[in-house]
């Protein structure tokens, strides 16, 4: 595994608020993507009122060469997991933390595809259902491309509706050669062109706010990082978020470069110059739901701004 550089840094997860949104999340057997996938900002977030949380299970069916979630054979979809999660943020709120703004993911389970759509979506009603003027953003998987799937997404109104892109196209079956072994490839079951459909259905055609993001230092040019960023600006991209890739362990693909500051600024303006994209978060350290309150209200301000409905 290569060295970081200095500027790749977190901050340790501490304060009153991280210590009993992490209690509540494990009374209630909750699993969230921030433990579950190792994200260095667990703190930072769970600090500022931000939780992901991952529904159905920790198992996912795809085998992507850049994700420490485990992956394998699904267990059976929980129909309970709703009101589950719903009773969870209920007691976050009454044992006085501070939550406003939850983003929900999952695992890949394209053996229970409708089925784990359903979840998504009753997932978002029970949540809504509390009146605790809690956002609601979900962060989903492509679904197969099955539309049924995404009118069940629609019809739960999220705030916002995320789905990473992740690299370039060039290295979604792209086999990184380590000289003794072939490592993983980084998106071998998804298609690129059904992620950009997905996006351009939630944001073109039902005009919901909608976010992907992208991991650099997988292997990509710089001209593949500003033709990923147009392919979503074609789409009607909204929000994109640009972070480094850090490799879970030496199983995982390894990093083919570490960006600097200045490159990752350099990326937000060429971002923030495209028709559609109305806010972009890049960083070392940027993930998904990094900031992800602060985007949505960016957002929100932006479209106000410009008198788009």
């Amino acid at each position: 595994m290569t060295k970081k550089p200095a500027w790749i840094k977190s901050e340790i997860p501490v304060g009153k608020n991280f210590n009993e949104l992490k209690s509540i999340v494990a009374k209630n057997k909750l699993n969230t993507v921030c433990v579950e996938a190792k994200c260095p900002n667990v703190g930072e977030c769970w600090s500022l009122g931000t939780l992901t949380f991952m529904i159905l299970g920790d198992t996912c069916t795809r085998s992507c060469g850049f994700c420490a979630i485990k992956t394998g054979r699904g267990l059976n979809i929980d129909y309970l997991e709703p009101k589950r999660l719903a009773r969870g943020i209920l007691d976050l709120k009454k044992n006085n933390a501070f939550i406003d703004h939850v983003v929900l993911t999952s695992v890949n389970r394209d053996d229970k595809n409708y089925e784990s759509a359903k979840i998504f979506s009753n997932s978002i009603k029970e949540i809504k259902n509390l009146e605790l003027d809690i956002k609601v953003e979900v962060l989903i998987p492509d679904f197969l491309g099955d539309l049924e799937c995404y009118q069940l997404i629609l019809e739960a109104k999220p705030d916002v509706v995320n789905h990473n892109i992740e690299t370039v196209k060039r290295l979604y079956r792209f086999m990184q050669d380590t000289g003794t072994m072939k490592k993983r490839a980084v998106r071998p079951q998804a298609i690129y062109e059904r992620s950009l459909r997905l996006l351009k259905f939630f944001s073109q055609d039902f005009n919901i706010i909608t976010k992907s993001g992208i991991m650099i230092g997988l292997g990509e040019s710089k001209s593949e990082i500003l033709e990923c960023i147009n392919d979503l600006n074609s789409v009607g991209c909204q929000i994109v978020t640009v972070g480094q890739y850090l490799q879970p362990s030496k199983d995982f693909i390894n990093v083919s470069k570490f960006y600097n500051i200045e490159e990752f600024n350099k990326i937000k303006e060429y971002a923030e110059l495209q028709s559609n994209i109305i806010s972009a978060e890049c960083g070392p350290m940027v993930r998904s739901s990094y900031h992800a309150e602060k985007q949505l209200s960016n957002a929100k301000e932006n479209i106000k701004k410009s008198g788009i409905s």
